[in-house]
């Protein structure tokens, strides 16, 4: 099994059908962490379950508007859930803590950076970090999709070897699982099924994500070097018979590629461009071969945005198609000053872009 570990529990895993935490569920996962933990490898949580903790617990007004409700649940039921972790983690002698993370932290290298500090520092005192989104603050048009995409950002950031995705169902079927013939795909290959018809677009009960985000981190992860599996929570000790690949589906780790970290950042951080750049063919097909290429200023062609010098910023060609990410070296004005010319440094250096 892997050196490092990231195991991220979905709401419906977590929670009763009246919304309370299913203390025994989220005792037998930290059992497992325990085990885990014995056998020498590093854990990370990444929990959902507050929100639904709240909703058993507060009884709301009605003329509260959405968000103040989502905010008010999620700031009582965290405590809940966090006590119950807490309690059971004390009972087998470990410490865990919590970490709240808003999509933001991850939009700047430097807010990027100490939230990898953060959680390093609590692995290395022997401490399992259990992360949420914090829903008490995040803007609504800032927020993860679900935590399945927070765990996929967790993972690379931290370098996992797995990530583990516990949810209701049993992993990714060749047709949707309500079709008796659908069959259980054990090793994951996105040619040999069509997602559109194996996958539910249904949200679960108590959480935000559907199947089809589950899909689509383990792709983008597995791609990044991560082995990612997913599978039900319910089935007892469900984290480690994924490990030992007993159960679910596997996406396997592409070994192959060799990304850095800043590349990782890079990668997980198109949602923070701050402007696009579109480039001439020249600079399109340079791009896209394998030799170690800049993009520089005399293949840009159009810029548009309000970006600053480590902004993150988009890259197209000439028909709009989107091929790629890259910190800019400079802002928009120098940007447009130096657009078209020879001679002039580098608007996104190699070592800091990303092509599609």
């Amino acid at each position: 099994m892997s050196e490092r570990v990231l195991i991220k529990i979905g709401s419906n895993v977590l929670t009763l059908a009246n919304g309370a935490p299913n203390a025994k569920r989220i005792k037998g996962i930290v059992e497992q962490v325990v085990l885990l933990k014995q056998q020498g490898k590093e854990v990370i949580l990444v929990s959902s379950g507050a929100v639904a903790a709240g909703r058993f617990k507060v009884e709301l007004p009605a003329n509260l508007d959405a968000i103040s409700k989502r905010q008010v649940l999620a700031s009582v039921g965290q405590i809940s859930l966090m006590n119950l972790y807490n309690a059971f983690f004390e009972d087998f002698g470990f410490m865990c803590s919590q970490v709240l993370i808003t999509k933001e932290s991850f939009s700047t290298r430097e807010h990027y950076l100490n939230m990898a500090n953060c959680l390093e520092a609590l692995l290395r005192c022997d401490i399992v970090p259990i992360v949420n989104e914090n829903d008490v603050i995040s803007i609504t048009e800032l927020m993860f999709t679900d935590n399945d995409e927070l765990s996929g950002l967790v993972a690379s950031m931290m370098e996992v070897d797995e990530l583990i995705l516990l949810s209701n169902v049993d992993g990714i079927f060749t047709d949707h699982p309500s079709n008796p013939e659908a069959k259980l795909i054990r090793n994951f290959d996105e040619e040999e099924i069509d997602l559109e018809k194996a996958i539910s677009f249904e949200k679960s009960e108590f959480g935000r994500g559907g199947m089809l985000t589950k899909v689509t981190t383990a792709i983008k992860i597995s791609d990044l070097g991560v082995h990612v599996s997913i599978g039900n929570g319910s089935i007892e000790n469900s984290v480690i018979k994924l490990l030992n690949r007993e159960i679910g589906t596997l996406f396997k780790a592409n070994r192959v590629k060799n990304i850095s970290a800043v590349k990782k950042w890079i990668t997980n951080s198109e949602s923070f461009s701050k402007g696009i750049v579109v480039i001439n063919e020249g600079a399109y097909q340079a791009l896209l071969n394998n030799e170690a290429n800049s993009l520089l200023p005399i293949g840009v062609e159009k810029i548009d945005g309000n970006f600053k010098k480590g902004d993150i910023i988009t890259i197209a060609n000439l028909e709009g198609k989107e091929i790629g990410y890259g910190k800019a070296s400079y802002d928009i004005e120098k940007a447009k000053e130096y657009q078209q010319k020879h001679h002039k440094p580098a608007l996104v250096h190699y070592n800091y872009l990303i092509i599609k």
